[in-house]
């Protein structure tokens, strides 16, 4: 069974980088129409879809975070790593990974790393 393990440094300041990795065990990431999610949930609001890269390498991002949002990976380490440039306190939000098979929903999340942006 897959797991999904979100670390990075809890705390950013602003105007910094963000950046936070998603380790996948039980599965490669290479492996043919998964695709990876990355979203978030501020405190006291919904889940904001951030982004995805697939299994191919191809990233997709939200329209309103693509100007400042990278997906990258490193296939030998079997993780990917979200990065969101430029962040504020509204950046302030637990943020989580996942697995979907096809470009959809994931089906299987990691517990979440706090991302936390002092104002």
């Amino acid at each position: 069974q897959v797991q999904l393990q979100e670390s990075g440094p809890g705390l950013v300041k602003p105007s910094q980088t963000l950046s936070l990795t998603c380790t996948v065990s039980g599965g490669s990431i290479t492996t043919n129409n998964h695709y990876y999610n990355w979203i978030r949930q501020p405190p006291g609001k919904g889940l904001e879809w951030m982004g995805a890269i697939g299994y191919s390498g191809s990233t997709y991002y939200s329209p309103s975070l693509k100007s400042r949002t990278s997906i990258s990976r490193d296939t030998s380490k079997n993780h990917f790593t979200l990065q969101l440039r430029s962040v504020t306190p509204e950046a302030r939000a637990m943020y989580y990974c996942g697995r979907a098979v096809g470009r959809s929903w994931s089906s299987e999340w990691g517990q979440g790393t706090q991302g936390t942006v002092p104002s």
